[in-house]
């Protein structure tokens, strides 16, 4: 099946959300369930307003969903297929490794 161009676009913009490393390590980060914003901020190297701008980029594509509850925003993986996804990725650069450093999302 060939794609037209808005569905091109779709998709690009898919893997757009994943070409960042923090966004991975947020959707890392959500493998494990729903998070709170400051949940996610206390476990990466970076900063609340860096989480949230790519929690906006996650949330824009699709990757995430959220839910309000008070103050606190919580984030959850909105479709479990990004992990399989990830797992292809991970297996591909596992098979194309020099020195085997087992790489696992």
């Amino acid at each position: 099946m060939k794609l037209d161009p808005q569905q091109l676009e779709r998709v690009s913009n898919l893997f757009r959300a994943f070409a960042e490393a923090s966004r991975l390590a947020i959707i890392q980060e959500l493998k494990a369930g729903e998070l709170s914003v400051s949940d996610i901020v206390g476990t990466l190297p970076t900063s609340q307003a860096n989480v949230s701008k790519q929690l906006k980029i996650l949330h824009d594509a699709g990757v995430v969903a959220r839910r309000k509850e008070g103050t606190q925003v919580f984030y959850r993986i909105a479709d479990p297929m990004v992990f399989d996804l990830c797992a292809l990725v991970c297996d591909k650069l596992n098979r194309d490794a020099v020195k085997p450093a087992r790489l696992k999302f």
